[in-house]
């Protein structure tokens, strides 16, 4: 999702060796990410089955889903259009099952956590993933000839409408958390930058359906709302960015820095808000906020990096002792 994103604002930006080192870098990771994910119902079943039904990890497999969508908006900047097709469905299937299993599990479980020990901001990949269904379609729509482009239409504007009304429903509960109950500097991790990112990409697909309005007469007819919304997801957006950095801070006078694979769910945030303020300017001639996204493309490529960084280092670190370990016996 993070190393997706990233390509495609460095695509938006002009920086197109760096898209396209990053795209087939991402394409790799997507491959390995799945062979493990197999190897893993396979050897682990159990283990994975488990946490598909615990309140803390269940939502982190959405990012299945939204990672699925970012490589396929991948494919569309290239022209590799019949296998963006391929992930497309592929993606909607995963969402299908993904949705309905956890959802349903976690509501009929019978033991459950309060509610400060079972939501995070992880929760809201679920509405990164809709999202990503949402945009992957309308970008699809637009290389498919009458009626079928109408149909993926309403099946975009549809799934950006279930990712708002969930957006909703959990924020909700996440403001909730953050000001009804303690909150100490270690349960702010990196998954609560979702909290921009589900925003940032609302906005994104709300963009291109407001590009679409001439291929659907439901979605012209819908542009005061589409509009209007868009921006609001935007505005919602933005006014998290300062909220956000004032904890991050918070948290790091109290917890040193260092590597965690949970601080890409920074990165992709970071990335997704530098798209979506391209496209919704774009879309609604809103020149005057380009510079935020020429600001936000480096700020996501300079995260990424430094994520990047320390993903190598740790893995080095840990080959190293591993290496002295087996040296000593």
């Amino acid at each position: 999702m993070a190393t997706g994103i990233v390509s495609i604002a460095s695509d938006r930006a002009g920086f197109r060796t760096v898209a396209a080192v990053l795209l087939w870098l991402n394409a790799a990771q997507y491959l390995l990410l799945w062979i493990l994910t197999a190897w893993r119902l396979l050897r682990y079943r159990q283990a994975l089955l488990d946490d598909l039904t615990d309140h803390q990890s269940a939502p982190g497999f959405f990012s299945a889903v939204a990672a699925t969508g970012v490589m396929g908006n991948q494919l569309i900047l290239t022209g590799t259009y019949d296998l963006a097709l391929a992930l497309w469905i592929f993606g909607l299937f995963l969402w299908v099952i993904l949705t309905y299993a956890i959802f349903a599990t976690l509501t009929i479980k019978e033991t459950k956590p309060t509610i400060d020990r079972g939501i995070t901001g992880a929760w809201l990949l679920a509405v990164v993933a809709t999202q990503s269904m949402a945009l992957l379609s309308a970008l699809l729509s637009q290389h498919f000839q009458q009626p079928v482009r109408l149909h993926i239409n309403f099946v975009a504007l549809s799934m950006w409408l279930w990712g708002g009304m969930m957006y909703i429903w959990i924020i909700s509960l996440i403001f909730y958390r953050y000001t009804f109950f303690k909150f100490s500097p270690a349960d702010f991790s990196s998954p609560y930058w979702i909290n921009m990112g589900a925003m940032a990409i609302s906005t994104l697909a709300g963009s291109l359906l407001i590009e679409n309005a001439a291929d659907a007469w439901f979605l012209e007819t819908l542009l005061p709302f589409l509009k209007g919304f868009t921006i609001f997801y935007w505005a919602t957006g933005t006014w998290w960015i300062p909220m956000l950095l004032i904890l991050f801070v918070w948290r790091h006078l109290h917890i040193p820095l260092k590597y965690d694979p949970l601080y890409w769910g920074t990165v992709f945030p970071l990335g997704m808000y530098a798209v979506c303020t391209f496209e919704m300017v774009r879309a609604m001639n809103l020149d005057f906020l380009l510079p935020i996204a020429h600001v936000f493309v480096y700020v996501a490529l300079l995260a990424w990096a430094a994520t990047f960084f320390g993903l190598v280092h740790s893995l080095v670190s840990s080959l190293i002792s591993t290496l002295h370990s087996a040296k000593g016996r």
